[in-house]
């Protein structure tokens, strides 16, 4: 094809371009990098940014805080309760009968110097000590 001849447009390509007219615009950098960013994060076209802005399609969109505040706070109440689970000592008040948790370093002391006493020790230890 020749530079200057126009190429026939299809019936079928002229309703197309009617239906989809071509928007273009120029946008600065700053702004240009927060839309790609959020394409990229979201997983959304432009088109798809675009009919957010214009309130034709609604989309929750969490920020990066609030997911990362989230997973921290889950992360964090599990390990506190595994941590709990190993090294959280209770026991049973003899008059109501409801747990105790042992928080205070003097109660601490006493368990650490009766297990001494009882001859606590690793099971491979006692093994040995036979």
């Amino acid at each position: 094809m020749s530079k200057g001849k126009k190429q026939k447009r299809t019936p079928s390509k002229i309703e197309y371009d009617e239906q989809h007219p071509i928007v273009s615009f120029r946008i600065d950098k700053e702004l240009y990098d927060q839309l790609r960013a959020v394409k990229e994060k979201e997983g959304k076209s432009t088109v798809d940014v675009l009919k957010i802005g214009l309130g034709i399609l609604t989309v929750k969109v969490k920020e990066e805080g609030v997911i990362q505040k989230a997973a921290y706070a889950k992360g964090f109440s599990a390990g506190y309760k595994k941590a709990e689970d190993l090294f959280k000592i209770t026991f049973q008040c003899h008059v109501c009968k409801e747990t105790i948790d042992v928080t205070d370093e003097s109660p601490k002391k006493d368990i650490k110097r009766y297990l001494k006493e009882a001859g606590w020790c690793h099971t491979n230890c006692a093994d040995r000590g036979r």
